[in-house]
This record gives structure tokens, C-alpha cells and sequence, in this order.
């Protein structure tokens, strides 16, 4: 069903007065935010621990009986993560967040509503449908941008639409992927231009090493992430691409998981750390600023996977890597918990409607709810399998 903008309008501005969180507001800092280009917007900040995720943390920690997980799970809340802004009624809610944040961090948040969203997977369909790409701009990037202007002593990092303009270099045979692909580019551009505010550092989702890592994927994508960048006005916000959001794969891993399959031998990136040596000259080539931020939020546990294109609630997955600036590699700024660990990445009950298969798949979880719902025995997993242990 699709709702008249009047309608949305006034329903966002009621769910402002039901959903903005009650917040103790830190200390931002005494100047606006000014993050250059050239330098690492993680350098000398700490990625904010968003109260959304502490909340549902906290949560999950009072259901835990057992005394030791109950104290590992307590630790994870302070764990610094991204906040997903997936629909327009979360936006609201937005500002009370960002506004926790103290001058020695950096806020992480995820831009997540494109038309035709995830036109490749049924598990996480957003709310728009293609045609709505008005409603995308007007309804959903202009309010987040304002509150963004609103408070510009506040650094950001923005994750730019996971999954959309790499579904258009690998799923193009898909009808949805076809019908969605014009208002993905001009969306993504849109975000681009709009978000291009001094104190916001933008990278654009770039799949994972799995994905457009592979050798006839990279100049295509590489291409595909520069013509969104150019067509936005080369907006110097932009510091890269996101890599591994809601992924699996390991950082580094020498032989890769699957790189003495058969197909191995077709993609020189078996890691996340050679995907962003091969990816990133290729991001250079097509013009694009070529950092890196790394999702390290489940890839503790490697060799899980029955096929490297499995993506939903991988069974025996840990968390990963806290969030750092300290990578060992020039052209990755940090690793950061993107995916909050614990909601899930879909449905295994196959008589939904958003069932999609790899959700069904035998390295899949299960049971699992809905995109994005809570579930506490995966999270209580993710404890036990975490490396660096809690």
C-alpha cells in the first residue's frame, strides 16, 4: 500500500513526538566539525556506542541467566556501532541519538531506504517501491540532512546505501535490479550532494571482497561507484567505499576461504585486506577517492560458509574486531561495526513473505525472525564465538 506524502508527513511528525529517546546530551564540541578530505575521520575518534543498540543490548543481557555470557554480554554495549536509518519513521529519532555524541567520537550512521531497495533479496525489502524516488529525496535524505545541518559540531561517518549499486553490477539480469537501477543512481547521487557537509565523512557500500572482488568485477564496480560520485558533483565528503557491511569475510586470510576452489583462481581478492589493494586501484583509476572502512562485526569465525555468496545468520559467526583506526593498511581508515549483532539478517520461516532462500540454507541459522528483529540466541552466540573474546 502506498501513502499519500500528506499522510507521511503528518505521521512522521507525530511518531517525532512518540520516538525521539530520552537522552542525557554529552558535551559536543565547542566549534563545528570541519573533516578534510585528505585525512582519516577516525583518527583521534572513537566510534559513538549509538543508545539504539545499547538498549537492545541491555535487553538481551537481562534475559541471559548464565553469570559469565551475562557479564561478556553487558561489555558489548559499549561496543561503538552504526545506527541504521532504514525507514522514514526512524528518522525522528535520529537527532536524540547524534546528540549523545562527545567531540572525542565520530557517530556512525547508516543511509538505508532507496526505492526498490535490496532488489536482489527478499529479506530486506524497505518501504519504498520504484516510482517513490521523490519521496525518497524530500521525505527521507532532506530531513536527515537537516538534522545533520542542525548540529554541525558533531563529527559523522555515513555509510551510503549497502548492497545498491553493487547489486547493478552483478544482478543486472534481474528484473528488479533493472527496474530499480535509474533511481539507485540518482538516489545515491542525491545522498551524495546533499550529505556533503563539512563534518560528515561519506563511504559508499562496496559490497566485500566476495562480490565485486572478483576479476571482471572490479573495474565495473569500481566504474559503477565513481560514475555515482562524479554524477554528485565529486563531493569532497566522500572518503571511499564501505566493504564487508553485514559480511563474513575475514580481513585477513591466507588461502582465502574458497581460493582452492575451482573458481578460486577467478578472483585475486580472497580477503577483505586484498580487496582493498585490488578494489581501491581500481576506485583510483575510475577517479574516486579510495579509502576503506571495514565491517568486522561477525567475521571472527572463517570456514562457515557453504558458498561465499551465503549472507543470512551464518551459523557458528562471532564477533569481530572492536572498532579501530589501527589497521595496518594506509587505505583502510578503521574496522567498524557496521551490522548491529544480534538483529537478524532474515526469516527462516518459509511461508513468509519476505522469505528468501539463503535464509533457509543450511549454514543459516535458524530460528531466525524478520530482517532486522531482535534474536537473543544468535546475539548469545555471537558472544561465545567472539574473537577477541569478550
Amino acid at each position: 500500500m502506498r501513502l499519500s506524502s500528506t499522510f507521511l508527513s503528518l505521521s512522521t511528525a507525530i511518531t517525532a513526538v512518540l520516538a525521539a529517546p530520552s537522552v542525557n546530551k554529552r558535551a559536543a564540541c565547542s566549534s563545528a566539525v570541519t573533516i578534510a578530505q585528505s585525512e582519516n575521520p577516525f583518527s583521534g575518534r572513537t566510534l559513538h556506542a549509538n543508545a539504539k543498540y545499547r538498549e537492545e543490548v541491555e535487553t538481551a543481557v537481562a534475559a541471559i541467566t548464565d553469570s559469565s555470557l551475562k557479564a561478556k554480554a553487558a561489555k558489548v554495549a559499549d561496543v561503538g556501532s552504526f545506527l541504521w536509518l532504514d525507514t522514514i519513521s526512524t528518522i525522528p529519532s535520529f537527532e536524540g541519538y547524534l546528540n549523545q555524541t562527545s567531540c572525542e567520537e565520530i557517530f556512525g550512521v547508516v543511509i538505508y531506504d532507496l526505492p526498490g531497495r535490496d532488489c536482489a533479496a527478499k529479506a530486506s525489502n524497505g518501504e519504498l517501491a520504484t516510482g517513490q524516488l521523490s519521496t525518497y529525496k524530500t521525505q527521507y535524505i532532506d530531513p536527515i540532512v537537516s538534522i545533520i545541518k542542525a548540529n554541525p559540531n558533531i563529527a559523522i561517518a555515513a555509510v551510503i546505501e549497502p548492497d545498491s549499486l553493487p547489486n547493478l553490477v552483478t544482478n543486472s539480469n534481474l528484473t528488479t535490479c533493472q527496474s530499480a537501477a535509474s533511481e539507485y543512481r540518482e538516489g545515491v547521487a542525491y545522498a551524495l550532494k546533499q550529505l556533503n557537509l563539512p563534518n560528515v565523512a561519506m563511504y559508499i557500500d562496496a559490497g566485500h571482497g566476495g562480490w565485486l572482488g572478483w576479476n571482471d568485477n572490479l573495474t565495473p564496480g569500481a566504474t559503477e561507484l565513481a560514475n555515482a560520485y562524479k554524477n554528485a558533483g565529486s563531493p569532497s565528503s566522500v572518503h571511499g567505499v564501505a566493504s564487508n557491511v553485514a559480511g563474513w569475510n575475514a580481513w585477513i586470510k591466507n588461502p582465502g576461504e574458497f581460493e582452492n576452489t575451482p573458481d578460486g583462481q577467478y578472483n585475486k581478492a580472497q580477503d577483505e585486506s586484498r580487496y582493498v589493494q585490488y578494489f581501491g586501484a581500481a576506485l583510483s583509476s575510475a577517479g574516486m577517492p579510495n579509502h576503506f572502512i571495514i565491517d568486522t562485526g561477525r567475521n571472527a569465525v572463517q570456514g562457515l560458509r557453504l558458498e561465499w555468496g551465503d549472507w543470512c545468520n551464518v551459523k557458528g559467526a562471532g564477533f569481530g574486531v572492536r572498532p579501530t583506526e589501527t589497521t595496518g593498511n594506509s587505505l583502510a581508515d578503521a574496522f567498524v561495526w557496521v551490522k548491529p549483532g544480534g538483529e537478524s539478517d532474515g526469516t527462516s520461516d518459509s511461508s513468509a513473505t519476505r522469505y528468501d532462500s539463503f535464509c533457509g540454507k543450511d549454514d543459516a541459522y535458524k530460528p531466525s525472525p524478520e530482517a532486522g528483529t531482535w534474536n537473543q540466541a544468535y546475539f548469545e552466540e555471537l558472544i561465545k564465538n567472539a574473537v577477541p573474546s569478550f
